[in-house]
């Protein structure tokens, strides 16, 4: 995996890459919230033989700090900018958690560029799915969050997300690369943009969701039966696995990212 930096007018915006002979497609995986691009590590370990692979710091996060001016868009554009510096003219996005809104807004916004997403814990963007109650949940977020201690609030979040010692370390270890403020900030942020940008799109593209069975984080579970139900598309429940499914579980995760790839390449 080569390390680089494009430097944006709002902040640096960091990604890995690494390329295969004869690759099945292009993979980006874009990371949850407070989270970073090595929680992917159990993914790009397996897939860097069978496709070209592509990790990312969405700004605010990781090595894409300082950042101002975060928005769902500007994480779009951030990653079109990557597909710019490295030739992509189309890849496979797959986003865990907050990650998946990033992927949605960019397929929105560039179409063409995007051969199929899959969705790992996530939830859909659309006006539909949230209600007012949901709405006014999310906007206590970052409050709630700053009544912890640093110390409770990093191993709360790490426990609630996870259902393997690997997973669990692996989110404290991220965590650990921020203080107590920037991880309230990236929440407050992360779920107050969203709110502002949540929009209806069109989900007329290829598209996997998996979560895990032991999901328990909001009403992640909820919103994947409902996106499913109304798009018609495949969604997994990942054996023994909770919101950071592809850390508790990666054998089944990347057994299953590897069939749709495959199934895409006999569209």
């Amino acid at each position: 995996m080569i390390y680089k930096i494009i430097q944006r007018e709002k902040g640096p915006v960091c990604y890995g890459i690494s390329r295969c002979e004869n690759p099945k497609a292009v993979i980006v995986f874009t990371h949850g919230l407070t989270a970073d691009s090595t929680m992917f590590e159990k993914q790009t370990e397996y897939f860097k033989d069978i496709c070209d692979v592509i990790v990312w710091d969405v700004p605010c996060h990781g090595l894409s700090r300082p950042y101002i001016d975060f928005s769902y868009r500007e994480t779009a554009l951030a990653l079109n900018d990557i597909f710019i510096a490295e030739n992509i003219e189309k890849a496979v996005l797959a986003g865990m958690s907050m990650g998946g809104y990033p992927c949605q807004f960019f397929r929105d916004m560039f179409p063409r560029k995007v051969a199929g997403f899959i969705g790992i814990d996530t939830t859909p963007v659309g006006l539909k799915y949230y209600s007012k109650s949901d709405i006014f949940w999310l906007k206590q977020v970052e409050w709630m969050a700053n009544c912890f201690s640093a110390k409770l609030l990093k191993q709360s979040m790490a426990a609630s997300v996870s259902a393997t010692a690997y997973s669990k370390n692996k989110m404290l270890e991220m965590l650990d690369k921020s203080d107590k403020k920037e991880i309230v900030k990236q929440m407050g942020i992360a779920y107050g943009q969203f709110i502002k940008e949540n929009r209806d799109i069109r989900f007329d593209f290829p598209m996997l969701l998996l979560c895990g069975e032991k999901d328990s984080t909001g009403k992640v579970k909820h919103y994947c039966k409902k996106w499913a139900e109304d798009t018609g598309r495949p969604l997994v429940f990942i054996k023994g696995a909770k919101h950071f499914s592809n850390g508790d579980n990666p054998r089944q995760v990347n057994s299953e990212i590897e069939n749709f790839i495959n199934e895409l390449n006999r569209i």
